[in-house]
């Protein structure tokens, strides 16, 4: 069969720079690497991603720095990252907050999460408590909902950040109650506030409120999760408790610029996933009450693709205020 030279060129070019890619993949890294966090040193994705460099540094044979850089709710660290040369030697460190939660809300966002971003691998994941006062004698989700309808001007919620406006939403829309959120600058300030009766219910994460859910100062009624969770045996998921519809966990992950050579994607991909599996990040994540979960690219992408449209209809459904940034 004839086949032209022009043809020919071609297939021996693109040969060719599969070849280099390769190459270049074997060669990475010779330069340390950067994983960028947009929150503060000692916060969770702090943790989680110095966990991950820590053995990065060993399996790579070059330093894994985690370099904070805080600002704009973690937005400058996105956007810096975003802008990068994509070369496998600047990372982000994206959880749901800044990938999916900001980009649904922001007006002036000058990136995609979709189209600026190549996706390298899930870190971690972990569900969120739905907790409440006390003092209110609610024992279950459905005294919840019906204290709620029962007394609008009540019934408050609250939570740090966008991600937990989110999720209250969600909880609010499917339950079809009532009331207000309030806005906390931490998960302290808000297990605080329901300490303290300012608010009736929040959905707040795992590390920072078992604690006070251990001191009896603030009771657990259910979990997002698909399963119990270990700490908390007793406190049923929102399936049991008649809701499947408020299941879900909120996730972070490793992210490089688009258009990072898919060869040194695929050689961060496998190296965070072994270590993912190794007992020891596991038992050290555990710890901080998340669960150590890793993902291919392509799965990462599906996750980050399906929560924007899940997120998105659950903002315009609540009418949740855009951010003017």
């Amino acid at each position: 069969m004839h086949i032209s030279k022009n043809f020919k060129n071609i297939f021996g070019f693109v040969f060719l720079m599969l070849g280099m890619g390769l190459s270049f993949a074997q060669d990475f890294p010779t330069k340390p690497i950067r994983i960028f966090v947009g929150q503060g040193p000692g916060g969770g994705n702090d943790t989680l991603a110095r966990i991950v460099a820590q053995r990065l540094t060993t399996s790579l044979g070059q330093p894994v720095l985690v370099e904070n850089k805080v600002g704009a709710g973690g937005m400058i660290a996105t956007e810096g990252v975003a802008r990068s040369n994509p070369d496998g030697y600047s990372l982000l460190m994206g959880p749901i907050g800044n990938m999916v939660f900001t980009p649904v809300l922001s007006t002036k966002l000058r990136f995609s999460t979709t189209k600026d971003f190549v996706p390298v691998s899930q870190i971690a994941n972990f569900p969120l408590i739905l907790a409440v006062n006390t003092k209110l004698n609610l024992n279950s989700v459905q005294d919840l909902i019906a204290y709620m309808k029962a007394n609008p001007a009540k019934s408050n919620y609250g939570g740090s950040g966008p991600a937990f406006q989110f999720a209250s939403e969600l909880f609010r829309i499917k339950t079809s109650t009532p009331g207000e959120f309030i806005q906390y600058k931490s998960t302290s300030e808000t297990i605080t506030a329901l300490v303290t009766g300012d608010l009736v219910m929040s959905m707040v994460d795992t590390g920072p409120a078992m604690g006070a859910i251990a001191g009896g100062q603030i009771k657990a009624l259910a979990v997002t999760s698909s399963n119990r969770l270990s700490g908390l045996p007793q406190v049923p998921t929102m399936a049991e408790a008649g809701l499947p519809d408020l299941e879900f966990r909120f996730w972070t992950g490793i992210f490089a610029p688009a258009g990072t050579p898919p060869a040194i994607v695929k050689k961060l991909e496998t190296e965070i996933n072994r270590i993912l599996k190794m007992p020891e990040v596991v038992a050290q994540m555990a710890n901080t009450q998340v669960i150590a979960q890793g993902s291919t690219s392509e799965e990462l992408y599906k996750l980050l693709a399906t929560d924007l449209i899940k997120w998105t209809q659950v903002a315009d459904t609540a009418k949740m205020k855009k951010l003017d940034q």
